[in-house]
């Protein structure tokens, strides 16, 4: 009985323990995406799609890259030190943290001199066809920025050692700072402009690389400050100690760091051919950063929970269940994802309106971003079927074909980035007649996450799992074309009322548009039988 009881209360502390964990991850995670969009609504007002913003999304190519891949949450490093530290005491892990850290943070270092004194090359390298005023601001911005690469290493390595020690709050909010500190920035220069009419502080090119890099140092600082509190930080350990523990995690960082990192690729890739275009990379920031709030729900929403079904089924040799299991996730994946593409087709000019139209975001910043978000959410369907697909490929432990396909795709991407901009080629022009700009970049993605997604589909036969693909190109269709009579009518409706002007009337007709088309939506893809999402009844 008592053991009973002991297992009971055990119990209760593992669900408490578990409720009050994902509270503090999902809490602190929401508040640091209220602080990015808040952000970007700054620097869209201060900045709009301008030549000093398109220069600091070139100069942070390299630096961000580091940071989301090794100082992100859920990154290379994150992971190694979570698994290697967890099974440690405090001083022990501190020893090994400390001296990863020296070690890593010696490396980085020489990386970012290395980079400091190349920036004029790398800048030239990323993004050739760049004006002379853009290149020489975004060089500019890359030097400031160069200290971000070695605080990201430990940034990463902290974000490990807190979960290890189960600090999960400030691991998801402490992404927040770098965010508050540009706004801290921008509110500052626009306050200065005010009382002083002669000078233009947001003529200074490198205030966003410099607001970045305070925001960096200042989230360093916070970390260091709460790893030394809670005895992680050990500044006596030898360098003999604890080889192993230490082997283990530059083992675990440098494959995941590959992998994460060819995704990453395909960035650079658009990034060099959008720098013949003025404003694209500003305007690709733009229409991303509205695409990848819907995007990371959806995919952690639908995807997530069925990887560890297909762990299990695939553990139990259940190779039907899965296959169950896989198509109804695909149905649910794309009814949800077409349902977004023809939310952001039919909405694009109120979403961009509403979020960024001030300050210095004019009409024509307005104009250009709505046309690469309509672009961007073409994409959405095969982006979440291709996440699906890979994800799947990985709880069945099969990521050599995956692996293989990316690579494919960065060549693909090549191809159809340099095509769909009109083929130039350096002193002779285009060779093709159809450019179409920065758009077309995107379109290109759009591509090759159709061509990839083909490529898994057919080749999950081998690992024996059978996709019915006519039926679901069938399905698929149909859900196509609920979702193009959905935004025919709702368009329409938009168009007896275009006669609104303030923030408020808009974001009304935003809203009210909203459950005008989810509702149309679902009604018409019940009607086709393409919608299996069903209404619990519970009984009284």
């Amino acid at each position: 009985m008592k053991l009973k009881l002991l297992e009971k209360f055990r119990q209760i502390q593992m669900h408490s323990f578990l409720k009050n964990n994902v509270f503090s991850i999902s809490f602190g995670t929401s508040l640091s995406k209220l602080a990015g969009c808040l952000r970007q609504i700054f620097i869209a007002a201060a900045f709009g799609v301008g030549v000093t913003y398109d220069a600091f999304n070139y100069a942070y190519i390299i630096p961000g890259f580091l940071l989301i891949i090794i100082g992100g949450i859920n990154g290379p490093l994150h992971n190694a030190v979570v698994a290697v530290l967890t099974p440690l005491n405090k001083k022990n892990g501190g020893i090994v943290l400390t001296q990863v850290s020296i070690k890593l943070s010696i490396l980085l270092i020489g990386l970012a001199i290395l980079i400091y004194f190349n920036s004029s090359l790398l800048i030239e390298l990323l993004a050739p066809n760049l004006s002379y005023e853009t290149k020489s601001i975004a060089t500019h911005q890359l030097k400031i920025l160069t200290p971000c690469i070695p605080l990201s290493g430990f940034i990463g390595l902290s974000f490990g050692a807190l979960n290890s020690q189960r600090k999960f709050f400030l691991s998801s909010i402490s992404p927040a700072i770098t965010s508050l500190t540009i706004i801290f920035f921008i509110l500052f220069s626009w306050i200065f402009n005010q009382e002083n009419a002669y000078f233009h502080f947001f003529t200074y090119k490198g205030l966003l690389a410099f607001a970045t890099l305070t925001g960096t140092l200042i989230q360093f600082v916070v970390q260091i400050w709460e790893i030394n509190k809670i005895g992680l930080l050990r500044l006596e350990a030898t360098i003999n100690l604890f080889k192993d523990e230490e082997r283990r995690i530059f083992k675990l960082i440098i494959p995941a760091s590959i992998s994460s990192g060819l995704s990453q690729i395909n960035v650079f890739i658009d990034m060099f051919f959008a720098s013949s275009f003025k404003g694209a990379a500003s305007g690709l920031a733009y229409g991303n950063f509205l695409i990848q709030a819907p995007l990371g729900i959806l995919s952690n929403s639908l995807i997530l929970p069925l990887l560890p079904k297909f762990s299990k089924l695939r553990s139990e040799k259940d190779k039907r269940g899965l296959q169950k299991k896989l198509i109804s996730g695909v149905e649910y994946c794309f009814l949800t994802a077409i349902f977004l593409t023809g939310f952001f087709i039919t909405f694009n000019n109120q979403i961009v309106q509403l979020v960024f139209q001030r300050g210095s975001f004019d009409y024509s910043a307005t104009l250009k971003v709505k046309n690469i978000l309509i672009a961007y959410a073409v994409g959405i369907p095969f982006y979440i079927y291709r996440d699906l697909l890979v994800r799947t490929y990985y709880s069945i432990e099969k990521t050599n074909f995956p692996f293989k396909s990316s690579f494919a795709g960065i060549i693909f991407n090549i191809f159809f980035d340099w095509v769909l901009i009109g083929a130039p080629v350096k002193n002779f022009g285009n060779l093709s007649p159809y450019n179409f700009g920065v758009v077309g970049i995107i379109l290109s993605s759009v591509i090759v996450n159709l061509i990839v997604c083909i490529l898994l589909s057919f080749n999950l036969r081998n690992e024996d799992i059978h996709l019915p693909n006519l039926d679901l190109l069938r399905k698929i269709s149909l859900m196509s074309l609920a979702a193009f009579i959905d935004s025919t009518l709702c368009f329409t409706i938009l168009q007896t009322t275009n006669n609104f002007n303030s923030n408020l009337s808009e974001f009304l007709l935003l809203i009210f548009g909203t459950l005008t088309f989810f509702v149309i939506y679902f009604l018409l893809t019940k009607f086709l039988k393409v919608n299996k999402f069903k209404v619990s009844k519970k009984e009284i």
